[in-house]
Parts: structure tokens; sequence; C-alpha cells
């Protein structure tokens, strides 16, 4: 009877050891889980901050914007998307010339004249010569009909300055390149940004195109093409091979937002009707 009994109390101690050890086990995963579950709402915080400012520096924001014409990941071909305005008195400022001088104004956007792999061939023309030099702020600007390159706070001659090593940089086809990027601008050239009326700056601008070799959101983000419309801001989103053309007077007054990241390459050719203002193809030394 007494090994009975001491068996029996060796299994009721043995109960109440193992029912403490569940409740102990039990009082730990509960306070665990309050624990973890504190941080859950500060988790979902930070991600979603950490999402708001992924979307801010891959979309930043310009309050000013009020319609995109063109995105990014549009393909517009084969026929131009063209949008109509009324043309501005500055042509009457200057000589008309029958058959040229614009009559009908407006802006259009088309990504079939030239191709993805053409653009990015001038791309790479443009980034081996912009490698010559370049400017210290945000845009360094290359003319090769006049041979204007940006090198610090001045610009350059590049067939004097370079002499020889033009020829291994460019081609007679080549013609004026741009890159624009965040840099801090340094001087007065460096501030693209500033809205600007193509043929009151110009004045021989009768009609002006822009030519895209990167594209928006995935080389650079900023740098839109923005109309400022007196009913709203209208903008362009740049994508490789795109090129945009509109009418170089008031019509179509407008500015590029700042660069926040990356760099953004662009061709602009401008079209003269005045034959005095005309400039012939480059050629090399």
């Amino acid at each position: 009877m007494a090994q009975m009994r001491m068996r029996n109390t060796k299994g009721s101690n043995a109960t109440e050891i193992e029912k403490k050890i569940k409740r102990g086990n039990a009082l730990r995963q509960g306070s665990a889980w309050r624990g973890y579950r504190g941080l859950v709402p500060w988790l979902l915080v930070a991600l979603c901050l950490c999402g708001v400012a992924m979307w801010l520096y891959i979309n930043p924001l310009d309050s000013d914007i009020t319609e995109t014409l063109v995105h990014q990941g549009e393909l517009v071909s084969p026929h131009p998307r063209v949008y109509t305005v009324r043309c501005s008195e500055d042509y009457e400022n200057y000589k008309r010339y029958p058959g040229c001088t614009p009559q009908k104004c407006g802006r259009a956007v088309t990504d079939s004249v030239v191709t993805r792999e053409e653009a990015q061939v001038l791309r790479r023309l443009a980034e081996k010569g912009l490698a010559l030099a370049g400017s210290e702020g945000g845009a360094s600007i290359l003319d090769l009909h006049s041979g204007a390159l940006s090198m610090g706070k001045q610009f350059v001659n590049i067939y004097r300055y370079f002499g020889d090593q033009i020829r291994d940089a460019f081609t007679q086809e080549d013609f004026q390149l741009y890159r624009i990027n965040s840099t801090a601008a340094k001087t007065q050239h460096d501030e693209y940004w500033h809205p600007h009326i193509d043929k009151e700056t110009y004045g021989s601008f009768d009609y002006t195109s822009l030519l895209y070799l990167s594209d928006y959101g995935y080389d650079f983000t900023g740098g839109r093409f923005v109309f400022m419309d007196q009913n709203g801001n209208r903008t362009v989103e740049p994508r490789t091979g795109r090129v945009s053309f509109f009418s170089s007077g008031s019509e179509n007054l407008h500015r590029v937002e700042k660069v926040t990241w990356g760099t953004r390459y662009a061709i602009t050719v401008s079209f003269s009707c005045d034959p005095a203002h005309a400039i012939s193809d480059p050629t090399l030394p």
C-alpha cells in the first residue's frame, strides 16, 4: 500500500509539473504574440512610408500638370497624334514666307519616324561626344553645327579644341545633341526649366522638334516636356525614338521639368522659313 501511495504521489507531481510547463509555454507564447502584435502596426506604417517614398522617387509630383498628352508606355504609330492650337501674333513681327510660315499652329507627337535602334545609336554617339567634356551643372550641350560644347562653366569649339579626336566620336550625319541630369545648375545655361517661347528667344525659329533618346521613368525621372496653356499645363513623356514637334510661337509656351534622377538625352532640331538663317549640315575638319 505504501508503495502504491508513493507511485500515486509521483504521478500527481508529474501531472502538476506538466501543467505548469504547459501554462508557462502558453504565457510565453501569448507574451511573444502581444509583442509581435504591437510591432505589426509599426511595420505596416514603415512599409507604407517606403512605398510612398518609392512612388515619389519614380514619379515626382508636378502639381501644375493637368493632362498627359502622351504617356511613355504608349506607342503613337503609324499616324501622329496632333493637337491644334490657335496661332499667336508672333509671326506678324517677322517677314512671312508663303507656304512655310505657320498659318495653322499646333503640336504633334509620333513614334514612327525614328526607330528605337536608331535612337540608341544616336545616344551612344552623344555619350561618346559628351564624354570629351561637359557642364559643371545639370545641362550639357553639344551643337555639332557651331561646334559648341559645354566645358565647365563655358563653351569650347570641339573642332578646334579636340582636333582629331572628333573623328573617333562623330560622323557627318550627327547633329545637335543635349544631355540633362539632376546636377545642380552652375550657370544660366544649366537652368533649362524656365518657361520660354522659341520664337521670342531665337527669332528665326518657326518650327521646333525634339527627338528623345531616353525613357522617362526608366533612364530618368522628372524631365517631362510641359506645354503651358492658359487653361492648364499639358505634358509629353519622353520615350526613346519619340519625336515631338510644334510651331515655335507663344501659342506653345513651354518648359522642361527639373530632372530628379538619371540622365535625359534629347536632340533639338529647329526649322526656319528664312533662308538667311539656314545652316548647312556640319562637316568634319
